[in-house]
């Protein structure tokens, strides 16, 4: 039996998830949290075969909880599921140390797939990551301006590019606005823009923006 913990602010994900790994009979979800921080929590004092969890969570972020483990727990797989693009943050976070990358919207048989190939050691990988992975490993090139940001800054970045305010990304990443401002001052610098408007721009022409 492959045991879970879900982690995912929005209830009606997390139950969905649940319905469809137990329905194979041989997954059992053990814990399930709403935050990074519970989750990390719980995965400090109990064990489990697998951790999926979203990205964007109150309190600590799928990202931080991410780097965490990787630190307290290294060998427990973590899967990764968001509703992001691949393009957006599947290779980062995979170089992070993810075992795999899902978006919300791939087929049920998808999900039962990633978590029986990550439970059994192996990372899932579907075939459009694979070649993102491999265009990277073989790209000569200067890296684009939005690579070279930090994981904070890059969600940051993402946010902004969606039309999100400081006041509303404050929030949702359980930060103070001024923190938020240095982070959009710090973006802005390292990638040679102006304003919210360049920045949106640059997300659109480099496919960061749905």
């Amino acid at each position: 039996m492959i045991s879970i913990l879900i982690a995912d602010d929005h209830a009606i994900v997390r139950n969905g998830l649940a319905r469809i790994l137990e329905k194979t009979g041989e997954m059992k979800v053990v814990a399930e949290y709403d935050n990074g921080i519970d989750a990390l929590n719980w995965l400090l004092g109990n064990d489990c075969d697998i951790a999926l969890i979203d990205i964007s969570m109150p309190g600590m972020n799928g990202i931080d909880l991410l780097k965490r483990l990787q630190k307290e727990k290294p060998k427990l797989p973590v899967l990764i599921i968001s509703i992001y693009a691949e393009d957006q943050y599947a290779v980062r976070l995979i170089k992070a140390g993810a075992s795999g990358y899902l978006t919300k919207g791939c087929a049920s048989a998808i999900v039962v797939e990633a978590v029986c190939q990550v439970a059994s050691g192996k990372k899932y990988i579907n075939p459009a990551v694979a070649e993102m992975l491999a265009n990277e490993i073989g790209d000569t090139h200067e890296k684009l301006p939005h690579e070279n940001l930090s994981d904070r800054e890059y969600q940051i970045l993402l946010l902004l590019a969606s039309a999100k305010t400081v006041t509303e990304i404050a929030e949702s990443m359980a930060l103070s606005g001024k923190t938020v401002s240095t982070y959009r001052a710090r973006i802005l610098e390292k990638m040679h823009l102006h304003n919210n408007a360049e920045l949106m721009l640059y997300a659109i022409n480099n496919h960061l923006a749905e």
